[in-house]
């Protein structure tokens, strides 16, 4: 939540604007950053945006009501995401539950913009003008897509949600040996998927030491997200998704002691806590 505790790094939830070089408009993900992203963009109206949500959760998607060109006549807003297997719906549903009348004021039936939508599925790009967006299945409780954007040679990818899978298994169990290759194999391929990039913008919610008590909740570390980077060839690295009860100064600290304990091993170019309004030219 935005106050003086997070007035450095910012408590939005996510959102992140992706300009190619022909200036196409690529959004990933709508929490409640997407508002200010949506007063910068009143200033060249009309407005055709390709939003790609890694997954429905509400501090990805609670944004999209408030997104201002969806009520403006002549703008267009292409809406891409999953189709949960689980509730067998498709990524419509994202606004369709979010603004209804109990919830909401305005209906979506209301909205001024043309507002289209695509199921998107792991593997299969998606060509936005000169960039190509391609949909990478992740670990999270929920189906999650990481997203790898390329254009004319430079390429970002961003997680959303991951969690580095773990063996269910300990160590002399039956199963252990079976499912660690299977852990091993799918950490590969995402990290295939990935890279080489740029940048790699990664999920990196909590410390090791915290990470013990909250495995299966679907989120990394800073530990994991290096592993994840170097595997994956990735330049630079963008640490996101602050676990939001740290203050500016809490979250400086850790990254501090981890960046520490780490040291120069990492092997990357750089290593960077990201933060609210951070332009990166790539």
């Amino acid at each position: 939540m935005p106050g003086e505790s997070t007035r450095r790094y910012g408590g939005n939830t996510t959102c992140i604007e992706i300009r190619t070089d022909a200036n196409n408009l690529i959004v990933l993900d709508a929490g409640t950053g997407i508002y200010q992203l949506a007063q910068s963009l009143l200033n060249e109206l009309p407005v055709h945006a390709n939003l790609f949500i890694t997954h429905t959760h509400w501090d990805h998607i609670q944004g999209l009501p408030f997104f201002l060109p969806i009520f403006i006549p002549g703008c267009s807003v292409q809406i891409r995401g999953a189709h949960d297997i689980v509730a067998g719906t498709h990524i419509d549903r994202v606004m369709d539950v979010q603004m209804q009348y109990s919830y909401f004021p305005v209906r979506e039936a209301e909205l001024k913009a043309k507002i289209t939508y695509e199921d998107v599925q792991p593997g299969l790009p998606v060509t936005i003008g000169d960039a190509t967006v391609t949909p990478v299945l992740l670990n999270h409780p929920v189906v999650n897509f990481g997203y790898r954007v390329e254009c004319n040679g430079k390429s970002v990818f961003f997680t959303g949600d991951h969690e580095p899978h773990q063996n269910i298994y300990q160590p002399g169990d039956e199963g252990f040996a079976d499912y660690q290759q299977m852990v091993e194999a799918r950490t590969a391929d995402i990290a295939a998927a990935i890279g080489p990039v740029d940048l790699l913008i990664a999920d990196c919610s909590y410390t090791v030491q915290e990470y013990a008590t909250k495995v299966g909740w679907g989120h990394g570390t800073v530990d994991s997200s290096i592993l994840m980077a170097r595997a994956a060839g990735a330049k630079r690295l963008a640490c996101t998704h602050h676990e939001p009860t740290r203050s500016d100064d809490e979250l400086e600290r850790v990254f501090a002691e981890t960046m520490r304990r780490v040291g120069t091993a990492h092997e990357l170019q750089d290593i960077f806590l990201a933060r609210e309004g951070l332009e990166i030219t790539i």
